[in-house]
This record gives structure tokens, sequence and C-alpha cells, in this order.
């Protein structure tokens, strides 16, 4: 029989979760014998795990690739929206902006139950498939010669976007050592915000010089390299068996997750109290609700409840959704601000956009090393804090701002955001076992779409509400207006601007609570 003190060290050695290490670790004379059976119960589990040969850096290396493309053309479609609209002669709202939307709600309705199924069939044959569905859905819509199949391919590209954004942090997880999580998940929040600063820029030279259907076909020499380094790098097999699939559990899941998504989508656009709003959301909530009481009667669910009673777990899942919540905000509102109230073309603002996701790019690792030395608490709280000070900052901005006014306040804003973000994804996939890490990458993204979500409906009905969108609209659609009338315009969209941002950093503030609540384990 082994000791409890080589279960240990097994279990180290193997990357086991804070919580069955501890409660390994704390066991009592009297308690041995359980705990000596979790160990084993954890260790035969890994062990019984087809295991992933291929070195840590070749792994980051090929989920750079997918992480890269998805992250990269979910930025780089707004910008070339309008060229999009003219050429299929509609105008930019209504059936158009289903190209954006579909990618989104495909998303969302399928990231928890993708991060499920590969806990059960194994990350390769996920992330094999996510690589051709989305390279495919790449070349569709490139090829789409009606605005109809354009949205049918983007909503293909998005299942393929989903299949690799589910399971990426749980595959670095696995490649890289338990000490060396946080460094690794800071090196994906650099790929991360490389695709997203990359993303406007990028679209708007390829529209602006050639044609739009190269922002898609960009994708698809991308893609088939990292189709072909997967099949050949990586040695995982599936395994097929371990548990049954519940396809009622994904099915509502992804209804309510769809109908949520498409409700705050649209929700400026049809109005807050409109028919199709509060049918989506009502359809949205009783999904989900039916889903819970479906999941109690399934023995293998698709979602896993039971990682909800972790507090670190929990703690860093709400931080999470909090934060994308506050700061999405800057993402979705600064452009209004640039090209309504300052007049900036879209290639100077896309590039006006760029400092903040280049600052987590440059942070993020460090913040993730640090996190590896000295935990994740503090770090995820205080990085938090410092955006939510970056959003007054943001709030602060007016029609006579300086580009230095503006850069600065995203510099300090995307320095706190990268101080977080590591950290907490850190914390999060740390307290999930280790044959649960699908399930916990698959909340991890999740909670990142209905955080984005949520933001964009919040800000957008703040700002609409205290007159700021009508007044962009009339600054930018009406010429030579009187100067008293746009001087007073100018300070509606400010003011609409200011509370926006005041009312997303007190939600950060409610994030660093949350961040401080897990206690010492994170």
């Amino acid at each position: 029989m082994r000791t409890l003190r080589e279960m240990r060290e097994t279990m180290k050695q193997q990357g086991t979760s804070k919580d069955t290490l501890e409660t390994v670790n704390g066991a009592k004379p009297e308690a041995e014998t359980e705990a000596k059976a979790q160990a084993l119960a954890a260790i035969a589990t890994d062990v019984g795990e087809p295991s992933e040969r291929a070195g840590k850096w070749a792994v980051l290396a090929i989920v750079a690739i997918g992480i890269f493309m998805a992250t990269l053309d979910s930025s780089i479609v707004n910008i070339s929206l309008p060229a999009i609209a003219r050429a299929f002669g509609v105008g930019l709202t209504g059936a158009v902006e289903w190209v954006i939307i579909a990618y989104l709600i495909i998303i969302a309705a399928v990231l928890l139950t993708i991060g499920r199924l590969a806990d059960m069939i194994g990350h390769k044959p996920i992330w094999v498939a996510g690589l051709a569905v989305f390279t495919i859905g790449s070349a569709l819509s490139g090829a789409a010669p009606s605005l109809g199949l354009l949205i049918a391919s983007r909503a293909l590209q998005g299942l393929g976007g989903a299949l690799l954004m589910a399971i990426s942090a749980a595959m670095l997880t696995r490649a890289f050592p338990a000490n060396e999580r946080g460094r690794a998940l800071g090196m994906n929040a650099v790929i991360v915000a490389l695709g997203v600063s990359v993303g406007p820029t990028l679209g708007g030279i390829i529209t602006q010089y050639w044609t739009w259907r190269w922002i898609f076909y960009v994708n698809v020499p991308i893609g088939i390299i990292g189709f072909l380094l997967t099949l050949r790098i990586l040695t995982e097999r599936p395994h097929w068996g371990h548990a049954r699939f519940d396809p009622w559990g994904a099915l509502l899941l992804a209804l309510g997750l769809a109908s949520i998504t498409l409700g705050l989508s649209f929700g400026q656009e049809w109005g807050w109290n409109s028919p199709g709003l509060i049918s989506s959301l009502v359809i949205g909530v009783v999904a989900l609700v039916a889903l819970y009481f479906v999941e109690q009667r399934v023995a293998d669910p698709v979602i896993k409840f039971s990682l909800l009673n972790n507090r670190v777990f929990l703690s860093a899942n709400l931080s999470l959704i909090l934060s994308f919540l506050a700061l999405f905000a800057v993402s979705f509102m600064l452009p209004f601000y640039l090209e309504e109230l300052r007049h900036f073309d879209t290639l100077k603002a896309g590039l006006l956009l760029t400092p903040l996701p280049l600052t987590i790019a440059v942070v993020a690792p460090f913040s993730g090393q640090l996190s590896d030395r000295i935990g994740t608490r503090w770090l995820a709280a205080g990085g938090l804090a410092i955006a939510c000070i970056g959003l007054v900052f943001i709030s602060q901005l007016n029609a006579q701002s300086s580009l230095w006014d503006i850069i600065w306040r995203l510099v300090f804003t995307g320095f706190g955001q990268a101080l977080f973000q590591s950290p907490n994804n850190s914390a999060l996939m740390g307290a999930a076992p280790r044959q649960l890490q699908g399930s916990a990458a698959g909340f991890l993204a999740t909670g990142r779409v209905v955080g984005q979500s949520l933001s964009v409906a919040l800000a957008g009905a703040i700002f609409a509400s205290l007159g700021g969108a009508l007044a962009g609209h009339i600054l930018v659609t009406t010429q030579r207006l009187p100067s008293p009338v746009v001087q007073q315009l100018d300070a509606t969209f400010a003011t609409a601007f200011h509370y926006t941002f005041i009312s997303c950093a007190a939600i950060a503030a409610i994030g660093i609570l949350t961040s401080l609540v897990r206690g010492k384990q994170g």
C-alpha cells in the first residue's frame, strides 16, 4: 500500500488541484484512510487519461495559432461591416448585423458543452475539429455570394471558434506544470491581446486597399498550417466511453445562452421593453432553469455544478464576469467617442484603440509569472482596483481631450486589466480537478462571452438613456450645425459617456470584493 507522503508527491507532480492536495495534506491520522481513498481516486483518474507527450512550448505554439485566428476574427470584422453592407446593398442596421451576432451567439451557446465534451473524449480531437471547421467557415465566408450565405458561414466559423476557445486554457494548464500555470496563461493573454489589437488596423487596411473578402481569406493558410501541425505534434489519443453525453442538457444550455445573447445584442435596437427582447430573455431564463433540474437527474451532466462548490473557482468566475462586464465597455464605447465626438477616421480610431490590448500583451506574462510565486488573490484584486480607477479616468474624456489624454488612460487601464487577468485565470483553472480541466476552461470562456454581452447591453442602455447615442448620431449625420447646438450636443455626449464609465467602475469595484473573498487559497 502506498504511503500518504508518496501520494502527495505523485499528485503534486501531476498537477492535481489545490483542493484535493489540501484534503490529503491536512488529513489527520484517523482520517488517513479516507484521504488515501480520495488520493487514489484522483491519481487513478489522471493515470487513466491518455497523456499528451508533446512539449509544453509546442502545445503553446499550436494554441497560439488557433486563439490568434479566433480573436483576430472577432475584432477584424467590425471595422469592415460598412463595406460588407455596401457590397450587398443593405443598410448598417438589420440583417448585416447578423454577420457579427451569428458568430457571437454560436460561441456563447456551445462553449460549456464543448468543454465538457473535451473532458470526455480528449483535447486533441476537439482542437483538430475546431481548426478544420474554423478554416472551412473562413473560406466560405470569403466566397459567400449573398448576405444569407455569409451569415450562415459566419455561424459555422463561430462553431469552429468555440471549439478552439473552449479548451485553449485547459490545453495549456495540462501542458505546463502547476508552478508555471500563471506564466502559460499569461502568454495566452498575450496572444488574445495581439489578436484584438491587430484586428481593427489590419481590417481597415485590407478593406481600404483590397476587398473585405480577404479579412476571411487571411485565416485559411494559418488554419491549414495549424491543422497540419496539430496532427503532427500532438500525441493524445481520443478516449471514448468514459462518460455518456447529455444531449438534453446541451440543448437547453445552448437555447438558454443563445436566447440571452441574442436579446442583449439587439436590446438597444429593438428597445429594452420590446416584445422581442422580453421574449428572448424569458426563453433564455426558462431554458436555464429547466437545465438545472435536468442536470440533477443525469449521471454525466453537461455542466459540472460541483465545480461551483469550490470557493476559489466560484470567486474567480464571478470576478471574471464582473471584470469583462466593466472593462469591455472600453472596446465598445471608445469607437463612438473617437468617431462621433472627435470625428477621427476609421483607421486613426483603430490605431488609438491599440494601447490597451498592447499593454495587456506586455504586462500579462509578468503578472502570470508573479502569481506563480506569490499567489493570485492580491494580484487579481489589485489589478482590478487599478482598472477601476482607469475607468474613472476614461470617464473624464471629452471633446477637448488631447491624444495623450486618451493614450495614457488606456495604458493605465490595460495595466490593471493585465495584472488581474492572468492571476485570476490561473486561480480558476488551478481550482478545478485535473479530469475537469475542459469544463473549467468552458466556464472561463463562457464567463468572458457573457460578461462582454452584458457589458454591451448595459453600457449601450445607459449611454442611450442619457441622450449620448442620439447626440452622437446628430453630430455625424448633420452638417453645418450652429456652434451653440454643437456645443450642447458635445456636452450631452460627454455627460452620457461619463456616467456610463462611472457605472462600469462601480461594477469593477464589486469585482475587487469577489477577488478578495476567495481566501488564502487564491
